[in-house]
C-alpha cells in the first residue's frame, strides 16, 4: 500500500514538472499575412519578407484619430515597457497607417515622438501604400475592417493588437484599446521567440 502511494506520488511530482517545463506558444489564429510594401517614419523601406525572422505585434492607427489610437499606441508603448521588463530583444512592433495619404514617414514620427516609447528601434509606423490597398491587407490579413466614416476625417477601424509569428502568420489577437492583457501579450511574446530558437 505505501510503495504504491510513494508510486503515485512520484508520477503526480513528475507530471507537474513536465508540465511547467513546457512553456510552448499555441497559436489560437492561423492567417497568413500577405506580402505589403511600405516605407516607415524613418523613410526605410518596410515588407513582409524585412520583418521576418523576428516575431511581431500589430496595429491600424492614423495620426490624425481623435478616439482611440491614442490610447492604443500608449497601450503599445506600455507593452513594450512589459517586454523589456522581461528582456525581450527579438521582436518588432508595427502600426499600419489607415490614412497613408496624410500620415507622411514625417507626420508619423511626429506622432510617436508624443509617446514615452522605450526603444523607437524596434517600432514601424507605415504608410506608402494607398488606402484601398490597406483596406484590402487589414481584411484578407488580420480579418479586420479599415473603411472611410462617410460624417467625419475620421477613418472606421478595429482596435485589436495582433501577434505575427516569424513566418508572418497571425497566431493570436488581443484587445488593444481597453482591458489590454499587457502580461499575456508580453508571456506571449516571449513564448514565441523562445519557440523560434
Amino acid at each position: 500500500m505505501r510503495k504504491g502511494y510513494i508510486t503515485l506520488c512520484l508520477l503526480l511530482i513528475a507530471t507537474v514538472l513536465l508540465t511547467a517545463c513546457g512553456n510552448k506558444f499555441e497559436a489560437e489564429t492561423d492567417w497568413k499575412v500577405e506580402n505589403f510594401h511600405s516605407t516607415n517614419q524613418n523613410g526605410d523601406k518596410v515588407s513582409l519578407d524585412t520583418l521576418k525572422g523576428k516575431p511581431w505585434l500589430a496595429m491600424f492607427i492614423f495620426t490624425n484619430c481623435e478616439t482611440v489610437c491614442p490610447p492604443m499606441t500608449a497601450n503599445m508603448t506600455d507593452i513594450q515597457k512589459a517586454f523589456e521588463e522581461k528582456g525581450l530583444k527579438d521582436y518588432n512592433i508595427v502600426g499600419f497607417s489607415i490614412d497613408p495619404e496624410n500620415d507622411s514617414p514625417k507626420a508619423l514620427k511626429k506622432y510617436l515622438a508624443q509617446y514615452p516609447v522605450p526603444d523607437d528601434s524596434k517600432w514601424n509606423l507605415l504608410t506608402g501604400y494607398s488606402q484601398d490597398d490597406i483596406a484590402d491587407l487589414a481584411r484578407k490579413s488580420f480579418k479586420t475592417v479599415v473603411k472611410d466614416d462617410p460624417n467625419s476625417n475620421q477613418v472606421i477601424h478595429g482596435t485589436s493588437f495582433y501577434l505575427v509569428n516569424q513566418e508572418g502568420t497571425v497566431v493570436k489577437s488581443y484587445s488593444g484599446y481597453q482591458n489590454v492583457a499587457l502580461d499575456t501579450i508580453a508571456t506571449d511574446m516571449e513564448a514565441l521567440i523562445e519557440d523560434g530558437k
